[in-house]
């Protein structure tokens, strides 16, 4: 026994030795592997909880995401923000050389627009006439009218195209007044206010582009340019607005029922896309503002849609136009077809149904949406060369585009008189063409030159003959041929139809979806960022805050 406890009290002590840190008269022997497992446990990590494999590769998207969002986000800033600074300052342009040619455009509408974007200005010396220093996006007027867009945001200023261009392109905010075709001059005068020295101005041409566009046909009817109004300029649209606005206001003032029917009655004459989406806008006033901001006044607006055709929207399919017509019938839009007007009064327009009756329809506000005319400046040119300019609906011309009788004079667009209907897209086709043919006589001419001067310096016959065979190749213009990419129209209650070409045959489709694809179809033709943005942002605004009824 005494020599058990002899061993067992030499085993502690050598712990004890051991372990300095740990007092043998604090802490006695017999407790020492108490302490070093309490010391154990304390300094033992705790274990990592265990993520299931589904959460963490839920986890682990949700931060891919997160990342590519991110990167979505600053990358689409970053070029949008390049975009419009390099839109918003162009560089320097090379000065009009003599050696070129003059080509000078008369117009900013669609056809002269879609020349400049796709002319090559190194080739000519260009000057721009027109009284409008800006292109105007006519297919979104009916939308300015009734406050769902803003008028500078279809509006892209004439200068933010010629600017962009290799050489110098003269602008002349000016109105055209005469056209020499013998002697290739053009006359033309300022007409804004503030006039300066060369009010009016003669400068020669080589090539003249005539693109002045069309008028409002009237056909004589009494009373129209007094009452009505016309939606075919930005000052048509806000007259418009001016004019939808007086009459609500009017009405809402102390009347007769009878005056207030009056007041809040909307007369669109034709039936084409204008008219017809002009009503479907107007519907679009009363269903989403009217009925928020003067309660009273709009179960009493009423819109009629006088068409002298048997239907509205001729170049659209049947069933289109039937779909059209029963959307109207559904908006309480009131279709008159085969319907007359004979004249327009101060408060009243007399029509003539198909009955042949005479009826006089009272109305607030009256527009006119119903064909075009040549202008003054055209039938005066027109006139200069009768034997080659006999057709009424405007200027004749070849296959290639040049005004008949006339040479090195070009007509495009609304005051030409062709196959094709007077529309934005033939326009805008015929200006693209023109642009290559220009491109092509001035490679034509640049190898004549270059002909002339191998023949004066006795070069080589091979060379010469290469040179004349380029020659007859450039000399081959191909004509024109305009290919129709459909036909969009708004119809109101964010419907819209549409028909276009597919295969060898027609897709037509009308709704909501087809108004979403007549936003988008919209939006891409627009000419810029600038205005594409703008149109965006009108719209999102109307839709959260809805129209502006206020007014100067």
């Amino acid at each position: 026994m005494s020599l058990a406890r002899s061993l067992v009290r030499s085993r502690a002590v050598a712990f004890a030795a051991a372990r300095p840190s740990v007092h043998s008269a604090t802490f006695p022997a017999f407790r020492a592997p108490i302490l070093v497992r309490a010391l154990a446990t304390e300094t033992t990590p705790p274990t990592a909880p265990v993520i299931p494999p589904a959460q963490s590769r839920y986890r682990s998207f949700l931060q891919t995401l997160g990342r590519v969002t991110l990167v979505t986000l600053l990358t689409t800033t970053g070029v949008f923000y390049y975009y419009t600074q390099k839109d918003r300052h162009p560089g320097p342009q090379e000065a009009f050389d003599p050696s070129k040619k003059t080509l000078v455009i008369l117009g900013s509408g669609w056809g002269s627009t879609s020349l400049l974007k796709s002319l090559d200005t190194d080739d000519y010396n260009v000057i721009v006439i027109s009284p409008r220093n800006y292109f105007l996006f006519t297919p979104l007027l009916p939308s300015v009218a009734t406050g769902t867009l803003e008028p500078r945001s279809i509006m892209q200023p004439t200068r933010y195209i010629t600017r962009h261009k290799k050489r110098r392109v003269a602008v002349y905010e000016a109105e055209a007044q005469d056209v020499d075709p013998v002697n290739k001059t053009v006359t033309f005068q300022d007409t804004s206010e503030i006039k300066g020295e060369g009010a009016s101005t003669t400068i020669p041409y080589d090539y003249l582009v005539y693109a002045v566009g069309a008028e409002t046909q009237t056909f004589n009817i009494p009373g129209v340019k007094e009452y009505g109004c016309f939606m075919k300029e930005m000052k048509d649209a806000e007259k418009f607005r001016e004019r939808m606005l007086d009459c609500v206001e009017s009405a809402s003032n102390p009347n007769s029922e009878e005056e207030v029917d009056r007041l809040m009655h909307m007369v669109v004459v034709g039936g084409g896309p204008t008219g017809v989406e002009l009503s479907g806008e107007l519907h679009d006033f009363l269903e989403e503002d009217l009925k928020n901001w003067y309660p009273e006044l709009a179960p009493k607006l009423r819109i009629t849609l006088i068409e002298a055709l048997p239907n509205v929207l001729p170049m659209f399919t049947r069933e289109l136009i039937q779909y059209t017509e029963s959307t109207f019938k559904e908006n309480k839009i009131n279709v008159m077809v085969r319907t007359m007007v004979k004249e327009v009064k101060p408060k009243v327009v007399v029509v003539e149904n198909e009955k042949k009756e005479h009826v006089e329809i009272p109305y607030g506000l009256l527009v006119w949406a119903a064909g075009n005319v040549g202008r003054k400046i055209t039938r005066d040119l027109m006139a200069k060369l009768p034997a080659d300019q006999n057709n009424r609906r405007g200027i004749s011309v070849d296959d290639h585009l040049q005004m008949k009788g006339a040479s090195g004079v070009f007509a495009i667009g609304d005051c030409t008189a062709t196959s094709y209907a007077p529309t934005a897209q033939v326009a805008s086709q015929q200006g693209t063409y023109l642009a290559r043919v220009l491109q092509q006589l001035a490679k034509k001419e640049r190898l004549e030159q270059q002909l002339q001067t191998l023949r004066q310096e006795n070069a080589e016959p091979e060379a010469i003959e290469a040179t004349v065979k380029q020659i007859n190749k450039a000399s081959k213009i191909k004509p024109f041929h305009y290919s129709h990419q459909g036909s969009l129209a708004y119809i109101g209650s964010d419907k819209a139809i549409a028909d276009l070409p597919f295969f060898n045959g027609n897709f037509a489709s009308g709704g909501v979806a087809t108004f979403l694809f007549w936003r988008s179809a919209y939006v891409s033709t627009l000419f810029s960022l600038r205005n594409r943005t703008l149109v965006l942002n009108d719209w999102l605004k109307v839709k959260l805050f809805g129209r502006d009824v206020s007014r100067d």
